[in-house]
């Protein structure tokens, strides 16, 4: 018998779950074509994320992360690029889990309607678990190690060679404003989708928020050349990572959740860390008219770009790139949230929220004066940075 439990809501509060519950007899039935040494004792959690059902599952062997999609959301092939993604990190020193195959070797497996992926669990503590998206570290120290860590992950994506996704929802792509033109490669992105092409809905809250974006699409298009691919998490969120201990001083000790990862650039990636962690997004969700009440982190955005250039170190171009970026980046998403809403759970309300609410709403945010403030710091503090550059730079010219 399958269960429905409390998942988080698009309002930041407990609602119940699109997808039931994981059953420890479903558990069984995944983990018996694994080793023997997974055979599985009980369920000891269920993830409250809301695009999935997964639960941490204690085994003979120790306890392991089994995670269930719907075969629409992922399938086997669509599995299988995060598990690639996931083995090159790996094998490049990045502190990710290892995705566990069964006894014939495979580690996405299908069943009905589902796909699953079993993982091992972490070393740390997961100790923002039940935080939301858009709420906040808990001190400077964890963004700074967050930073750190989003800069090893994309010295070891370095050399990771395969092209971008196939079509599929919830997966952070960056193609429309990665183009000269974004309102063609708008509609290219909505044609390959056959839910967001039947929304008219949707399609005028897109090119609504597409007028308010222009503005920062042509302060970055110059600045593309300089930004080359790489595939990136694109959801480094302070509940994707593990942590050394429950302190305000933790360090992050590994990162997970890789579905939104695709091949975009470093910055769109640090600018979606940034999006995710800094600006508090639910506030203007529950308060749609006081854009200037959104609460920014600036001493978690500064602590996060210091984290990450102590270990890889912009480009001038990269670090002029990041305030146009930071409000261009939430709009595949966006949609892809839009596309999961109305294709696979048939929910126009849902898919609103996510075209109105937020692709829309956060784009009028980024124009307001709120917004402004955000970015202007983040302008200020790439022409600081790369002032001593431009001073090295004019003394080596003879």
């Amino acid at each position: 018998m399958t269960t429905k439990t409390k998942a988080h809501g698009m309002d930041g509060l407990l609602v119940e779950a699109d997808w039931p519950a994981l059953t420890l007899d479903e558990v069984h039935l995944v983990l018996s074509n694994y080793a023997s040494v997974y055979r599985p004792i009980e369920i000891v959690s269920v993830s409250p994320r809301p695009f999935s059902s997964a639960s941490v599952v204690e085994t003979h062997g120790g306890r392991v992360f089994i995670k269930r999609h719907h075969h629409m959301v992922r399938d086997v092939g669509g599995l299988l690029e995060e598990h690639r993604f996931i083995a090159h990190l790996r094998l490049h020193g990045a502190a990710v889990p290892r995705v566990i195959a069964n006894s014939i070797g495979a580690t996405a497996i299908a069943s009905d309607q589902w796909t699953y992926e079993v993982h091992e669990t972490p070393a740390g503590f997961d100790i923002y678990q039940d935080a939301l998206s858009w709420t906040p570290f808990r001190s400077p120290a964890h963004a700074y190690s967050a930073g750190q860590t989003l800069a090893m992950l994309h010295q070891a994506a370095a050399n990771f060679a395969e092209p971008a996704r196939k079509p599929q929802p919830l997966v952070a792509s960056f193609t429309i404003f990665a183009s000269q033109a974004p309102h063609m490669a708008l509609q290219r992105y909505i044609a390959a989708r056959p839910a967001l092409r039947q929304s008219t809905a949707i399609r005028c809250d897109s090119e609504a928020a597409l007028e308010l974006l222009a503005p920062f699409h042509a302060e970055l298009l110059p600045l593309l050349p300089a930004l080359p691919t790489l595939w990136t998490h694109n959801d480094l969120h302070a509940s994707n990572l593990f942590w050394s201990d429950e302190s305000d001083d933790a360090r992050a000790t590994a990162v997970i959740d890789f579905g939104l990862a695709d091949r975009t650039n470093a910055v769109y990636d640090l600018a979606q860390a940034i999006e995710r962690n800094v600006v508090g997004w639910l506030w203007l969700m529950n308060h749609p008219g006081s854009t200037e009440d959104v609460p920014v982190q600036f001493d978690h955005l500064y602590a996060l770009l210091d984290g990450y250039e102590s270990v890889r170190s912009l480009r001038a171009e990269e670090a002029a790139a990041l305030a146009p970026m930071i409000a261009l980046c939430h709009a595949e998403f966006a949609l892809t949230e839009a596309d999961y809403f109305l294709g696979v759970l048939k929910s126009e309300e849902k898919a609103r929220i996510a075209s109105d609410s937020y692709l829309l709403g956060h784009a009028k945010w980024f124009r307001s004066a709120g917004g402004a403030r955000l970015l202007g710091a983040l302008r200020t503090w790439a022409a600081r940075r790369a002032q001593p550059q431009l001073t090295a730079a004019l003394r080596r010219i003879p």
